[in-house]
């Protein structure tokens, strides 16, 4: 909740943030906890919720629409890819979007946990790519300009049989 300070020039921030929110809510209503949910979804400013409705709805596009058009509308002039199996720039990630349609089109991603600091939305994913399998643990790192997503990196991990302590990977 936003608390007004002594000077009156928090309005017109405060009604930015509010439109900003309003327009996100409905992506947001995906990411934002309720009581009792995990701590690293908690919302932040109001570029913060805008860009992480975007990293959201951009997510869901290409990993679970798997729509490479609907995916490249949150996409910058420029992509900067920093997976190694990826190609840099728009085409790379329609190429990227083709291969997982060839390799695992049945596949599905659950966005766990979602951070967001400035320009910069993290999410903790959990991938599912054929019927069966256990999953990856995907950490993603995304930065935004102007709104728009323009680099990415990832770390990826198979989910284990068995671990050494009882907490999940998520």
């Amino acid at each position: 909740m936003v608390q007004l300070s002594k000077s009156i020039r928090i309005i017109p921030m405060l009604v930015a943030a509010v439109t900003m929110a309003a327009a996100a809510a409905p992506v947001l209503a995906q990411v934002t906890p309720q009581v009792g949910q995990t701590p690293g979804t908690r919302s932040g400013s109001g570029l913060e919720q805008r860009n992480k409705a975007v990293v959201v709805a951009f997510y869901n596009a290409a990993l679970n629409e798997k729509n490479a058009d609907k995916a490249l509308s949150y996409v910058g002039p420029y992509y900067k890819q920093h997976n190694p199996t990826a190609e840099d720039g728009r085409e790379g990630l329609r190429k990227f979007i083709a291969w997982v349609v060839s390799d695992h089109p049945a596949s599905h991603s659950e966005i766990e946990q979602i951070f967001g600091d400035g320009d910069y939305v993290l999410l903790n994913v959990q991938m599912v790519r054929f019927p069966g399998e256990r999953g990856l643990a995907i950490g993603e790192t995304f930065r935004l300009s102007q709104g728009k997503i323009v680099e990415h990196w990832d770390r990826i991990q198979a989910i284990p049989e068995t671990a050494k302590n009882n907490n999940t990977m998520f």
